[in-house]
């Protein structure tokens, strides 16, 4: 259980280590999360943390979200999410408080939750990486699945095969990735390679979860 810091995606670019190698790196804008709201065990059944990202104007919060923001002295906040954390850390937040990106520190590892790209309805070359051939049933048709099961036994459709569909816009974790460089005077945190989403998407930042 970690705090799950919010940012917002810039781009990609590229920086030189000290080495002079050329890292590629995604470019997050980290603006100090908020806290907004404190849940704890003796009210709610468990401790977390809900952070507020950004800042939005009053004409275009509703009011739900004006009176719980205004509850915590905090303006009307962009994005609300909940961070689960041990009662011990909860004790260390207060409502209102701000947490910048210093929380993070070059060569810590991360992982990056973020929604992905939306791509439509895709087919199972696109979608499932199916080779662009006649066989396992294809016929005429280069792109499509071919059979999708026996007739007999068991006569019915296997549940998860992989088919044509939906594609993207659906939560993606990239785990264990560096950090690379933190620039607190800026708030931007840079980490090493992609990372799920669009530019200009908000995606959020914890403690590697394999690196403990």
């Amino acid at each position: 259980m970690a705090i799950e810091f919010m940012c917002r995606k810039i781009g990609m670019t590229q920086l030189f280590n000290d080495n002079g190698e050329c890292v590629p790196v995604t470019v997050l804008d980290a603006q100090p999360n908020r806290v907004v709201q404190k849940k704890t065990p003796d009210r709610d059944g468990y401790s977390a943390l809900q952070l507020g990202y950004g800042e939005r104007a009053v004409r275009h919060a509703n009011k739900p979200l004006q009176g719980h923001c205004a509850k915590a002295k905090v303006p009307p906040v962009k994005e609300l999410r909940e961070s689960r954390v041990s009662a011990e850390d909860l004790e260390k937040y207060e409502v209102g408080q701000e947490i910048g990106v210093e929380i993070f520190s070059p060569g810590q590892r991360v992982d990056v939750i973020g929604t992905s790209k939306g791509r439509g309805y895709a087919g199972v070359v696109k979608r499932h990486g199916f080779g662009v051939r006649t066989t396992h049933g294809a016929h005429e048709y280069f792109r499509h699945g071919g059979s999708i099961g026996p007739g007999s036994f068991p006569g019915r459709v296997i549940k998860g095969l992989r088919m044509a569909g939906h594609m993207g816009d659906a939560r993606v974790t990239t785990l264990n990735i560096e950090v690379v460089r933190v620039d607190p005077e800026k708030r931007l945190l840079f980490v090493r390679g992609g990372v799920p989403g669009h530019n200009d998407g908000v995606v959020r930042v914890r403690p590697s979860a394999r690196a403990r």
